[in-house]
């Protein structure tokens, strides 16, 4: 029930300068701000990603394939927020048209898997969710908050001949060759308070101002708040924006009437 501690993470595919109130030590490429999972929301884990070239094409698998599979860590389900896009940055999000298992693995070998995928035009305020089994992939120049389950199972489809390795047999047994469901994919609006995501792993809104009865009593146990503008209180802490935290319940959280927060608790 405190300020979550900050880990930035180096990427070759990051970026010098970031959208604020973030910045990058000189001579460093920040691709990644995670926030360390807390003891009482242990299954969520929330990032900020900034990139300045392409990501690989990955896929994750969910928790019973993880499980049969033999991994050690949970399958993974994902959404995505764009904070900030350059002009013509995009996300590839599922496939254009049906594609067999045999044609995916042709294609990432060759590397026209990049070709077959949706390659979404993005502004800020672009939200995604990304269910398990979705090929998938983060183009250049754009920011986003990552809100995922807390896991680090990544397979890799293909990474643009980068020298790493990459995970065929096991991405594309999981992977499935369809287009995105349209209902996972829209644009938040500047105001109001939306549910961005409500499903088997973590429910998420973007509030604006102070909840009000049904969003208190949606949020009755443990969260995690992500203040995007103006100032979240708790206790002695004043959460701003860049911070996250986590809270024993929404009531323990005194929110800026004038301000924008993203909160999410695990599915109970």
């Amino acid at each position: 029930m405190s300020k979550l501690p900050i880990r930035e993470v180096e990427k070759p595919w990051g970026k010098d300068v970031l959208p604020a109130p973030f910045s990058a030590p000189e001579g460093k490429r920040i691709g990644e701000i995670w926030f360390e999972p807390p003891a009482d929301v242990p299954s969520l884990l929330v990032k900020y990603i900034f990139t300045s070239e392409k990501l690989s094409v990955q896929v994750h698998p969910s928790d019973a394939q993880a499980a049969a599979a033999g991994e050690k860590d949970r399958g993974k389900e994902e959404c995505w927020l764009v904070i900030a896009a350059e002009p013509g940055a995009t996300l590839g999000v599922g496939f254009k048209d049906h594609v067999d298992h045999d044609t995916m693995r042709a294609s990432a070998l060759d590397g026209s898997i990049e070709d077959m995928l949706v390659w979404h035009p993005v502004k800020p305020g672009d939200f995604f969710y990304i269910p398990a089994n979705t090929v998938h992939a983060i183009g250049a120049g754009v920011s986003v908050i990552e809100i995922q389950q807390n896991s680090d199972i990544t397979y890799r489809l293909y990474d643009y001949g980068r020298p790493r390795e990459l995970h065929l047999d096991a991405g594309i047994a999981v992977s499935r060759g369809e287009p995105l469901d349209p209902a996972l994919h829209r644009h938040i609006p500047d105001t109001g308070t939306v549910e961005l995501a409500h499903g088997a792993y973590f429910t998420a809104h973007r509030l604006q101002g102070v909840p009000d009865a049904a969003l208190r009593a949606e949020y009755a146990g443990p969260l995690l708040v992500i203040p995007r503008s103006g100032s979240v209180t708790l206790g002695d802490d004043v959460l701003n924006p860049g911070d996250c935290a986590s809270a024993a319940s929404i009531d323990a959280l005194t929110f800026d009437p004038q301000g924008q927060a993203i909160i999410v608790r695990p599915a109970t």
